[in-house]
């Protein structure tokens, strides 16, 4: 009976499904939003070298130019949403005590990424990698890893919290 009833249940949802973690996996990793930190800036590096070079059919231009500003958009709201994630699901109150920040990091996150996804200024962007940089190493601090930073190995870079492993 309960399988049926899951079943009608499911035939009835949407078949997209996303999302990470509102059950206890207990699985969070702040690399996904350095990665789209990272992102970011490289899609308006992408935008300016464009914008310096105009190829002659004006349709690639405009297609790459649109595709480079969807991508930053998207990286930006990714980073949002995946620190969002840990902080409302994994950090709690010790890591609060610990770390009394976190909450203004968050809020700056949150603005800082809203700025680089609706401009276009490669210093916001590059703010918005600091801070995740930041939200990255406090991270790491409450699971007892230690960090480094590296510069990424892949444009635009910058450097990049990874945990010591």
């Amino acid at each position: 009976m309960l399988h049926t009833l899951i079943d009608t249940l499911a035939a009835d949802q949407a078949t997209d499904v996303d999302a990470h973690c509102d059950v206890p996996c207990a699985i969070y990793d702040p690399a996904h939003l350095l990665i789209a930190s990272l992102t970011v800036v490289r899609m308006i590096d992408i935008m300016e070298e464009l914008e310096g070079h105009k190829p002659d059919n004006p349709l690639v231009y405009h297609n790459t130019m649109a595709r480079a500003v969807a991508m930053k958009e998207k990286h930006a709201e990714i980073v949002k949403h995946e620190v969002r994630i840990i902080w409302g699901d994994y950090l709690k109150a010790p890591q609060f005590e610990a770390y009394p920040n976190a909450h203004e990091l968050v809020h700056n996150i949150m603005l800082t990424g809203s700025k680089a996804k609706q401009g276009v200024s490669r210093d916001d962007a590059v703010a918005l990698h600091e801070l995740c940089n930041e939200f990255a190493e406090i991270f790491w601090a409450t699971k007892g890893v230690d960090t480094k930073r590296a510069a990424a190995p892949y444009k635009p870079g910058l450097e990049t919290v990874y945990p010591a492993l």
